[in-house]
C-alpha cells in the first residue's frame, strides 16, 4: 500500500476492524515518513447486465424492479419490510449467480416466485402480464397452479 504522504510503497498494519458498513477498515504506519493513514477494504460487487427479448443491452436499475413489484402489489396487504426482503433476495440471487449477463426472462421468473410467496393475487397480476395472457384458459391454468399449491384449512 502506497502512503499517501510520500508515496513510499512499504507500510505496517496497526489495527484492523470491520466498519458499520461491512468494509474492512485498516489502520497503517508508513515505514518511510512514520506518518499514520486509514484504508478500507470493500467488497466489489457489479449487478449483471440485462439482456433484453430484442437482444439490447441494458444496466440493472433496483428501482424498476422496485416499481414493478409495487404495481402487481398495490391494494394488497404486504408488508413494506416482506417487499424489500424480496428485493434483496432477487438482487443477492443476480449477484451471486456470477454471470456477467442475464436475460430478463430470468430476472422476472425470479421476480413470479418472490410473489408467489408473497402474494398469489400479486402473482396472478404479474404474470399475466409477464406471461402476456391472450385468453381466459391461461388465466385459469395459473390460477389453478396457485390453488394447487394452497394449505388446506383445518
Amino acid at each position: 500500500m502506497k502512503c499517501p504522504f510520500c508515496q513510499h510503497d512499504d507500510s505496517q498494519v496497526l489495527d484492523t476492524r470491520v466498519s458499520e458498513d461491512g468494509a474492512i477498515r485498516r489502520r497503517r504506519r508508513c515505514a518511510s515518513c512514520d506518518k499514520r493513514f486509514t484504508t478500507y477494504e470493500r467488497i466489489e460487487l457489479t449487478m449483471p447486465i440485462l439482456v433484453k427479448k430484442n437482444g439490447s443491452r441494458t444496466e440493472f436499475v433496483s428501482a424498476k424492479l422496485r416499481s414493478s413489484l409495487m404495481l402487481a402489489l398495490r391494494k394488497r396487504p404486504v408488508p413494506a419490510d416482506a417487499i424489500d426482503k424480496a428485493l434483496a433476495a432477487i438482487e443477492e440471487t443476480l449477484l451471486t449467480s456470477g454471470r456477467r449477463e442475464v436475460e430478463t426472462g430470468f430476472v422476472g421468473e425470479l421476480v413470479m416466485q418472490e410473489l408467489k410467496r408473497l402474494d398469489k393475487i400479486a402473482y396472478i397480476r404479474f404474470a399475466s402480464v409477464y406471461k402476456n395472457f391472450e385468453d381466459l384458459a391461461e388465466f385459469q391454468d395459473a390460477i389453478a397452479e396457485v390453488g394447487q399449491e394452497r394449505k388446506p384449512r383445518p
